[in-house]
């Protein structure tokens, strides 16, 4: 069986760096290859329905957040690993589309909340059923114990790093 793109690359520094051992990139390079593979190939729906890139993601953290659907823009940067600014700027989409609603926090009145509306609700329990079902379909190639192993793998790799920038 010929090897990916990723090995090939690997073989060519073997050859021309034999001093230095390129099998990370083996798993990094494809997990890099693999993010853009599926990135391209999950997106569409989320195109097809207006939405910009990171829209979804902040509906889907208000939608998982639980009724009332609301959370701070602080606590949506945390859970969508996005700066506020760049919240400020989704949330700023989408209450145009009439997607979210900003409205005063009843505990501090000098906080804001972002709240789905039920537009937004809808819209999103609609697109959550198609991008899991992508995503099912994109993991065809593997098992159920291919998928958990590698979802158990995943999640090693991922507690083993070290924080950002340390």
């Amino acid at each position: 069986m010929q090897g990916d793109a990723i090995a090939a690359i690997v073989d060519q520094w073997r050859r021309e760096r034999p001093d230095l051992d390129p099998t990370p990139m083996l798993v990094i390079g494809r997990l890099f290859r693999l993010t853009d593979a599926l990135d391209q190939r999950l997106r569409p729906p989320f195109g097809a329905a207006g939405l910009g890139s990171g829209d979804f993601d902040v509906l889907a953290a208000l939608r998982r957040s639980g009724e009332p659907y609301a959370l701070s823009a602080g606590e949506l940067s945390r859970t969508v690993l996005v700066t506020t600014g760049a919240i400020t700027k989704r949330v700023d989409r989408l209450e145009h589309r009439g997607l979210v609603a900003r409205t005063v926090a009843e505990e501090d009145s000098r906080g804001r909340l972002i709240s789905l509306t039920p537009a937004g609700v809808a819209l999103t329990d609609e697109l959550i059923a198609v991008h899991l079902d992508n995503q099912r379909r994109l993991l065809e190639g593997l098992g159920e114990d291919e998928q958990a192993h590698l979802a158990d793998l995943l999640e090693r790799l991922a507690l083993s790093l070290p924080p950002a920038g340390g």
